[in-house]
């Protein structure tokens, strides 16, 4: 098959790229970064350079594609300028123009669990939204990954950590918190392309089920810190200390619903209906990962 992976050489674009090209597929990666292309040759593939928001460069780099893999990058946490919910609107859209310009019959779109609700879910709201405009192609077949909590969000309290000495967060705790590895979605991804396409299809990923004092308790073996806790916040609490830490409002009244809507279980309640068979990696194996973050930060 001819594919087109956008998300560069991410976490999971990366991986999911060496496995495609593993199992003969002619594969195309889109990167905004010139920087990116010579090591997206050397893996043999080739390297798309330009911006997911444009749909005319998107339609070029989609033309001939038998699938495209669609991701919308987190761009709103490294310029603060870039309003979350309107930036996943805008680049589906794209995504969508692109799709129907090239005339692409299937596409793979990396989405979240919560996606299915419509309000109070944070900056997951824009995948819902994004999910809602690449549905609009009527004779696409799209399927929506759906993952769990990444595991990397965990490094953002290697701060907290090391200067308060515990975990804070308005979830967590005795809450369950579904998470997931990037390589596991991409394994997923990989095994979702090989299935008979199907018009509209929602796909769960997850590695692992632990509660915040498990992760906790797993992290803190890793660092040497042994009576780690995960404490629960109240929000207000919880957005405070993100507006201290130089986190613009608008995402940080974000994360504080999006985390609120984990600690209430709705989140994560369509994800418990249709829950997948676990993947491999599990939050002890990415605490070896974290450790050498936490060392190196």
């Amino acid at each position: 098959m001819n594919i087109v992976i956008t998300g560069s050489l991410g976490h999971i674009s990366q991986p999911l790229t060496k496995q495609l090209l593993q199992q003969d597929h002619s594969v195309t990666v889109i990167s905004s970064n010139t920087d990116r292309q010579a090591a997206i040759e050397a893996l043999s593939a080739k390297a798309a350079i330009g911006s997911v928001d444009n749909a005319d460069f998107l339609a070029n780099a989609f033309a001939g594609a038998d699938l495209v893999y669609c991701m919308i990058p987190p761009a709103y946490f490294t310029d603060p300028s870039i309003e979350p919910i309107a930036f996943y609107r805008s680049t589906a859209s794209a995504y969508a123009q692109a799709i129907r310009q090239a005339e692409v019959k299937r596409a793979i779109h990396l989405s979240s669990f919560g996606a299915d609700l419509d309000n109070g879910t944070g900056l997951i709201l824009g995948s819902h939204h994004a999910e809602t405009i690449l549905n609009d192609l009527s004779d696409v077949a799209i399927t929506h990954i759906r993952p769990t909590s990444f595991y990397y969000n965990l490094f953002g309290f290697i701060d907290q950590i090391k200067h308060t000495g515990r975990m804070a967060a308005n979830y967590g705790a005795d809450d369950v918190i579904p998470m997931v590895s990037p390589s596991d979605i991409a394994r997923d991804i990989a095994e979702e392309i090989a299935l008979p396409a199907q018009h509209r299809k929602v796909r769960y990923v997850s590695s692992d089920e632990p509660t915040g004092n498990e992760v906790a308790a797993c992290l803190g073996a890793a660092i040497g810190q042994a009576d780690l806790q995960w404490e629960l916040i109240s929000g207000e609490e919880m957005l405070g200390g993100l507006l201290a830490t130089g986190i613009p409002l608008h995402l940080a009244t974000g994360m504080v619903e999006l985390y609120g809507a984990i600690h209430s279980g709705r989140l994560q309640a369509d994800y418990l209906r249709n829950k997948p068979a676990l993947r491999s990696v599990k939050v002890k194996d990415f605490a070896n990962d974290f450790a050498l973050a936490y060392g190196q930060s």
